[in-house]
């Protein structure tokens, strides 16, 4: 926590008119570019002080020796709170240092311990994807103390909705140095202070805060606009075959999503062991969600069952005890935009598009019911299929089409809707 944190400390002595013959010997500390003194209650002779050395020239009429030691005294104090600090890996800032100097009862508990706390009770109980979704809001909260704060660290009983609001608006004008790197959306903005508020409902539970930050304070998210892959489209990815080992092997792992709606992280966990009989007695896949732990159960339809068969005997499967060869998924999304690219498509192809595309293209616009939709994407919710999984146009062309074909249908000889 303190790794980048600077420090000095030095003895500097003041008049406080030009025509005192007395100056005040004050202790000036500085700390991440901040500094602030403290009076050491030591006085001398303008003329004897000695700024470059920092102490008091010896004179028959003044004790500057006496002078001498209290001062270095006083400056190796503020030197062991530093050390002190740094070991016990507490907040290190000049009001921490001050209060130790004189005697205050700091405040108690801090950001940076709360977040540390979280880390350790919970790295074996979080899903490793979600500890860096929270390792991703600490480094925000940690630029935002720095930039907008001057601190590194903040006691807890310093959050309030003021703070909640300038941390919004750092996020909301945050700009990445990475060029590759985009602004933060505005859901994005939202779930950091999602995790945030995660993070004050812990300090309140640990009872480490009396007041809740968040007790005014609203998150809102927009409906984002799920991409997808129409049936155009995804024939069009179906139908080419790559050279290359990789390019292919990333087609046939997007495809098969495309058919299962399992995500990344459910795919390259599979193994034969998944494969049962189901109810209807064909192949299904029973399995359990790594996201949300939820189990599901698949069955298996003719292109992903194709899909499995091609693998099944693949040396990389065997070694492994898996489905499929394994690969990662940051070099699988980089070889979907060259498998985009190669089949003339504009979208950014990422592999979450398949599961997007499993629930529009291949299931709701087939008839397919959203409860069986929702049960077989592992969701707890139908709401939650409906933001995920919307219908597509031609969908809702041929359902009106169908309803206009019963409308005429009950029509009289008159041409009059029959009541």
């Amino acid at each position: 926590m303190n790794d980048s944190q600077t420090f000095g400390v030095q003895l500097i002595a003041r008049r406080q008119t030009k025509k005192d013959q007395t100056a005040t010997i004050f202790l000036r500390i500085t700390v991440n570019s901040q500094r602030s003194e403290i009076s050491t209650k030591l006085s001398c002779p303008v003329n004897l002080w000695d700024g470059k050395r920092e102490c008091v020239k010896s004179a028959p009429t003044f004790p500057a020796s006496r002078t001498n030691i209290m001062l270095e005294q006083l400056k190796g104090k503020i030197i062991a709170i530093y050390q002190e600090l740094v070991i016990r890996e507490e907040v290190i800032s000049l009001t921490a240092i001050k209060n130790r100097f004189l005697g205050i009862k700091e405040q108690g508990h801090t950001l940076q311990k709360l977040i540390e706390y979280h880390y350790k009770s919970q790295e074996n109980t979080l899903n490793p994807a979600t500890l860096k979704h929270y390792k991703s809001t600490h480094r925000y909260l940690t630029l935002f103390l720095k930039e907008q704060k001057k601190s590194n660290d903040i006691y807890l009983k310093q959050i309030d909705y003021g703070f909640l609001t300038d941390f919004e608006a750092f996020l909301r004008a945050y700009q990445p140095k990475d060029s590759g790197q985009r602004s933060l959306g505005h859901n994005t903005v939202m779930k950091h202070l999602s995790r945030f508020r995660t993070l004050m409902n812990l300090a309140i539970k640990l009872g480490w805060m009396e007041h809740y930050p968040f007790k005014a304070y609203k998150l809102s998210y927009k409906q984002s606009n799920r991409k997808y892959l129409t049936k155009e489209e995804l024939n069009r990815i179906e139908a080419k075959q790559f050279k290359m080992e990789r390019l292919q092997l990333t087609k046939d792992l997007f495809i098969f999503s495309c058919y299962t709606g399992l995500a990344y992280s459910d795919v390259v966990r599979l193994n034969p062991h998944h494969i049962t009989i189901g109810i209807d007695g064909n192949n299904w896949i029973f399995t359990q969600r790594k996201k949300t732990e939820s189990s599901v159960r698949i069955p298996i339809l003719p292109m992903a069952h194709y899909l499995i068969d091609k693998y099944k005997d693949h040396p990389r499967s065997l070694h492994n005890g898996s489905l499929f060869p394994k690969i990662s998924n940051q070099k699988l999304n980089g070889y979907l935009k060259e498998t985009a690219d190669v089949c003339n498509m504009d979208k950014n192809l990422t592999f979450h598009m398949a599961r997007h595309t499993f629930a529009t293209t291949v299931t709701l616009s087939n008839g397919v019911p959203i409860e069986t939709v929702s049960k077989i994407l592992g969701h707890h919710r139908i709401a939650t299929t409906q933001i995920y999984a919307r219908v597509v146009e031609n969908k809702v062309s041929e359902d009106m089409h169908q309803l206009q074909i019963r409308l005429n249908d009950k029509k009289d000889e008159n041409g009059k809707v029959a009541k």
